[in-house]
């Protein structure tokens, strides 16, 4: 299993170096660089869209002080997050995405219609309740220290640390 390597938020703007307030608007972006997701912050003032490349982005408020919050979901960001992945062999990827569907699950976006054994391989079989697309999704074989791991990856990964 392959090591995420995904410095935490810094509360300062990739551009400029300034540092984000308490309560300040900034946008986030995850970036795959050379094959690792890296999240970087940008002031409002400096924002220009997303960086070529960008593998997902959102808006969102430089959190009060240093006490630990639950996160707040953002399913679409997890979902459009879950469809990006879809064609991705890489297995720290796979992995990702393993937990972005159980996370998924968890919040009730997709039901699970089954799991299925096939030449060696486990999947996932998932419905979304809202559009009735089905989706298979390939269980990388984590062990439940690694799914712990992968899922605190995809949360700070996401600003949820």
């Amino acid at each position: 299993m392959s090591e995420y390597q995904i410095q935490p938020n810094t509360r300062r703007c990739a551009t400029t170096g300034r540092e984000l307030r308490p309560g300040e608007p900034h946008f986030s972006v995850l970036l795959d660089e050379s094959g690792k997701f890296v999240r970087k912050d940008y002031g409002v003032e400096a924002w220009q869209g997303p960086p070529a490349g960008a593998f997902s982005f959102w808006q969102g408020r430089i959190g009060a002080g240093s006490a630990p919050r639950r996160p707040t979901f953002d399913d679409e960001l997890l979902m459009d997050c879950f469809h990006r992945l879809e064609r991705e062999t890489e297995p720290s990827k796979l992995g990702f995405r393993y937990v972005l569907a159980l996370l998924l699950l968890r919040r009730k976006r997709f039901k699970l219609e089954g799991s299925r054994q096939e030449i060696g391989q486990s999947s996932l079989h998932l419905r979304c309740p809202r559009t009735g697309a089905r989706v298979i999704v390939l269980d990388p074989g984590l062990t439940d220290e690694e799914i712990e791991s992968v899922q605190d990856d995809v949360f700070q990964a996401l600003g949820w640390e």
